[in-house]
């Protein structure tokens, strides 16, 4: 068994480790809106779901540099209102695309090649592609980090309207096979749904 300390390690490799052993992650792809109007897209492995009444969704937005907001981080706490993109197969190329360093004043989704579309309730647009869509607002940001030199913005949201593709969807669920949602892993590394089984529950 090996033991690590982890005030023992830098940064990077405490990423790595965690990375590395917290897998396979769901994939946030999540647009936001700044003030100029410019639609950013970024996705995000820090991410998962933290209640259910209210419904709220949390995502872990690392600063750059160690301390400098992210474009996505700056305009969900100016605006308060962000979509969350369950990210699949089908979109995972343009998703990793729009990983890459742009200008605040370029959005992600155009230069990617995917399409944006009206959201229902909040006014961030989402993106048409993607199959399950989360509208969310605000509910809390807590800044993280040691000794007040904070270098990762916890933003947790409430959902205020689900999209699901009908195709995907049946009896209140979202059906994995169908969906095939990918999952992060360490470094480079992707997953997607294999075999999938079930565990019966002792009475």
């Amino acid at each position: 068994m090996k033991y690590i300390d982890p005030s023992k390690q830098s940064q990077r490799e405490n990423y790595r480790l965690l990375t590395s052993t917290v897998i396979p992650r769901p994939i946030a792809f999540v647009t936001s809106q700044n003030e100029a109007g410019t639609v950013n897209a970024a996705p995000f492995s820090f991410f998962n779901v933290v209640a259910s009444s209210p419904p709220l969704i949390a995502i872990s937005v690392g600063r750059r540099d160690g301390k400098t907001v992210k474009d996505t981080g700056k305009n969900i706490l100016t605006n308060q209102e962000f979509v969350v993109h369950i990210v699949d197969e089908a979109m995972i190329q343009q998703v990793d695309d729009a990983a890459a360093e742009f200008p605040s004043n370029v959005s992600e989704v155009e230069q990617v090649g995917l399409t944006l579309t009206e959201s229902k309730i909040v006014s961030v647009p989402s993106i048409q592609e993607a199959k399950v869509r989360m509208e969310c607002r605000l509910h809390k940001a807590v800044p993280l980090g040691l000794d007040d030199r904070f270098s990762t913005d916890l933003l947790i949201g409430e959902v205020v309207m689900f999209h699901i593709a009908d195709e995907i969807y049946e009896d209140g669920c979202v059906l994995s096979q169908k969906f095939l949602p990918i999952g992060r892993l360490g470094g480079t590394e992707y997953h997607h749904i294999g075999h999938i089984f079930s565990v019966r529950k002792q009475n």
